[in-house]
C-alpha cells in the first residue's frame, strides 16, 4: 500500500508542479497602421533591383512602432517564378513610454516566389528565410549586444476580380505563417500570423496598391503573452523596367 501510494506521489507531483507554474495566456489588443511602397525595377531581362520603404504606427499615426528599409537583388527566369536575396535593417521604437532609444535589427533573407493563375483567380506563394539580429536594449541603454534568430515565412495570397471591368478594384485574401528558431527562441517558435483582407487597385500599368484590414497575431518570448494587432494597411507597388521594349 505505501509502495502504491510513493508511486502515485512520483507520478501526480511534476504534473501538479508544472500547472502551477503554466501562466494563463495573455493577449493586449492593439491597433496599428502599415504603409510601405514595394517596388522591382528590371535592368535586364531576368535581374532587377528590389526596393522597400515601410513605416509602421500604434494607434493610427499616433505612436512610431517602427521604420523599416530592405533592398536585394532578384533573378527572374520567367513571369512564374523568381527568386531574391538582400538586407533590411529596422529602427524600433521602444516599448516603454518613458524610453527614447530606437533599437536596431540587421537582417539577410532569401526568397522564392511562384505566381500562378487559376482561371480569373491569381495566386501567389512565397517562401522567405531571415536571419535576424536584434539589438538587446536594457533600462533605456544599448548594450551593444544582439538576440539572434532564424525565421521562415510562408505566404499565400489571392486575388480575385469581383467586377468585369479591368479597371475596377479585385478583392484580395492572403495568409502569411512565421516561425522562428534558434538558441534564444525558446518559448515561441510560433512568431506570428498575418491574416489580410482588402481591395487592390492598378493606378496604371506600373503602380497599384491594396488596401485593407490586417490581424496580426504574435507571440511574446514569454510563450503566454500574445499581441492582438487590428491592422489599417496600405501597399504601393511599383514595377518598373530599364530595358528598351522589344519591337
Amino acid at each position: 500500500m505505501k509502495s502504491n501510494l510513493l508511486k502515485l506521489l512520483f507520478v501526480f507531483f511534476p504534473i501538479v508542479l508544472l500547472s502551477q507554474t503554466v501562466k494563463e495566456k495573455e493577449v493586449n489588443q492593439q491597433f496599428q497602421t502599415w504603409v510601405s511602397l514595394n517596388s522591382v525595377t528590371k535592368f535586364s531581362q531576368h535581374w532587377g533591383i528590389v526596393a522597400d520603404v515601410h513605416l509602421r504606427t500604434n494607434d493610427f499615426f499616433q505612436d512610431n512602432n517602427f521604420f523599416f528599409l530592405r533592398g536585394g537583388v532578384s533573378y527572374i527566369p520567367n513571369s512564374k517564378f523568381s527568386f531574391t536575396g538582400g538586407y533590411a535593417h529596422m529602427w524600433l521604437a521602444p516599448k516603454n513610454p518613458s524610453w527614447s532609444t530606437f533599437s536596431d535589427e540587421n537582417r539577410i533573407y532569401q526568397q522564392a516566389q511562384m505566381n500562378t493563375k487559376s482561371g480569373n483567380v491569381s495566386v501567389v506563394h512565397r517562401l522567405r528565410n531571415e536571419q535576424r539580429w536584434q539589438e538587446i536594449i536594457i533600462n533605456d541603454v544599448e548594450t551593444g549586444e544582439n538576440k539572434f534568430s532564424n525565421r521562415v515565412r510562408y505566404l499565400l495570397s489571392t486575388t480575385i476580380p469581383i467586377f468585369k471591368k479591368k479597371s475596377a478594384p479585385s478583392l484580395v485574401i492572403s495568409d502569411e505563417l512565421l516561425i522562428q528558431f534558434g538558441q534564444d527562441v525558446v518559448l515561441n517558435t510560433f512568431d506570428q500570423n498575418r491574416f489580410f483582407i482588402g481591395i487592390k487597385q492598378s493606378i496604371n500599368p506600373k503602380l497599384s496598391f491594396d488596401f485593407g484590414y490586417m490581424n496580426v497575431y504574435q507571440q511574446k518570448a514569454t510563450g503566454y503573452q500574445y499581441d492582438m494587432n487590428h491592422t489599417l494597411r496600405l501597399f504601393f507597388y511599383l514595377n518598373s523596367s530599364l530595358v528598351p521594349a522589344m519591337e
